[in-house]
């Protein structure tokens, strides 16, 4: 059994960057700045009450009779005690007998083309153990993207403004920009355990270094973008950040009008439909939030049963990069354009070609994570290169035909067949333009994230993807 190291990550990340904020707000107030204190406070607070919402959610703690435990996350202090509970857990493994295990059945990775399955023995504080680490995962990226991403763009942009970094200032950016990068990779990590939940995944050091380097790179250049440009444009910032939260707020939602299925009722069975629709829009405002500052690798899909789309597409994924790369370019540009003598001290033409050299390196290692340290690439049905060369041609072929030389040329082809002799109109022949060229998704055959949930009669139950249906497979555990 593995050291819940992950979820010590978790907490230490999570308790360093609240104490940091804390500390960081009282120097705001003593020198009499309220609204960067109050500021620095929400983007505290906000998080902090979701991650316990999102532990008591989990773990199934209203329905249980654990009055202190819900009195310390009513404190805040839900995640340590939490996190004390699990190395409690890993601590008694061996020392008491296990009154009875569980049977999970995990496919290895294809060798010759053939998979074979292994079977194992899975003890009930094994199965304790594995719904901590999946609670913890998803708190990470709660606290990344909805606390840590929002307060290290506002502590960078109080930066610009002073002119200074305090120590207080810039040991709370370092914190958050951490938090941001293990949130981003505890997502990849959970969007893999999702899709293939049926095999057992061995994640390679080297895995885990590209996506470091991916996410960083990716992050702290649409933070810094985000910042120059709302230094010289404040009031443009707003409409820029409010557009991009919209189109990734309700895409999920159109594409669950556009698919006519019935509404979800499978979260959670003592939720209302209220209850239901509330966790919904939490969990699509938390797919907007991540969206935002990087691409998120769990794409939220509302008609699944486990809101989650187990397809990997490269084309959503190519159009994203273009578009959000076209987009910091633009940003950078009117930053030039409009840019104060305040930065007459730096090399504005060198600092834009470091930014967009910087997002050129997180699509590069992102590519070489997909093509030569994805755990499962074994078990892509299409390339990545493949895939993204088809939806770069496709991008082609859209802008070739949509050229005015083009057009003209379409013209001079159809105006010799609009003079036809009228005795010889009956007899030409007409066909169908009904044909449909829509591109292929990469999809697989996959299987539910797995939470166990070990209540206090001594029944194992377990959860499943995101809201905790019941499943028989274990996931690998990070």
């Amino acid at each position: 059994m593995r050291l819940p190291s992950s979820i010590f990550v978790s907490v230490s990340l999570f308790t360093a960057e609240t104490t940091a904020a804390l500390y960081l707000s009282s120097t705001y107030r003593s020198a009499g700045d309220q609204i960067w204190q109050g500021l620095t406070l929400l983007f505290t607070l906000v998080p902090s009450v979701l991650v316990q919402l999102t532990l008591t959610f989990i773990h199934r703690d209203l329905s249980r009779d654990r009055p202190l435990i819900l009195l310390l996350h009513i404190l805040q202090l839900g995640p340590i005690v939490r996190c004390l509970e699990a190395f409690c857990i890993y601590g008694s493994v061996g020392r008491v007998e296990e009154p009875y295990v569980s049977i999970t059945r995990k496919k290895q990775m294809p060798r010759g083309g053939q998979s074979e399955e292994v079977e194992r023995q899975v003890g009930q504080a094994e199965g304790k153990l594995f719904t901590h680490r999946a609670a913890f995962a998803r708190t990470s990226v709660i606290q990344a993207f909805l606390g840590s991403a929002p307060q290290l763009t506002l502590q960078l942009y109080i930066c610009v403004l002073q002119q200074g970094v305090s120590i207080g200032r810039g040991t709370l950016m370092v914190i958050s920009l951490l938090s941001i990068v293990y949130g981003a990779l505890r997502c990849n990590i959970l969007a893999i355990k999702i899709k293939y939940d049926d095999y057992e995944v061995d994640i390679r050091p080297m895995a885990y270094l590209c996506i470091f380097l991916w996410r960083s790179f990716e992050i702290a250049t649409r933070v810094v973008v985000l910042v120059l440009f709302s230094s010289v444009l404040q009031l443009w910032v707003l409409p820029v950040v409010f557009l991009n939260f919209l189109v990734f707020f309700l895409y999920p939602w159109i594409l669950f009008w556009q698919s006519h299925s019935p509404f979800p009722e499978n979260i959670e069975k003592t939720l209302t439909r209220v209850g239901t629709t509330i966790v919904l829009c939490l969990l699509t405002f938390l797919y907007a939030g991540i969206n935002m500052f990087c691409w998120s690798a769990v794409q939220v899909k509302l008609n699944d049963p486990d809101l989650i789309n187990k397809s990997q597409n490269w084309y959503r994924m190519a159009v994203y990069y273009m578009l959000r790369f076209a987009e910091n370019a633009s940003l950078l540009l009117l930053w030039y354009v409009y840019k104060t003598e305040f930065y007459n001290f730096i090399c504005a033409p060198l600092l834009v070609l470091q930014l967009l050299v910087a997002y050129t390196m997180a699509i590069f290692f992102m590519l070489v994570f997909y093509q030569f340290f994805h755990p499962c690439r074994k078990l892509f049905s299409s390339s990545m290169t493949q895939g993204l060369w088809d939806c770069s041609s496709l991008l082609c072929l859209m802008c070739n035909s949509a050229s005015p030389q083009n057009r003209l040329m379409g013209k001079a082809v159809l105006e010799p067949s609009t003079c036809i002799d009228p005795a010889n109109k009956e007899n030409q022949d007409t066909a169908s333009d009904g044909t449909d060229d829509v591109p292929n998704d990469t999809t697989y055959d996959v299987l539910n994230d797995t939470i166990y949930d070990i209540p206090n009669d001594g029944d194992v139950n377990t959860g499943g993807g995101l809201n905790g249906d019941v499943s028989h497979s274990m996931s690998c555990n990070v």
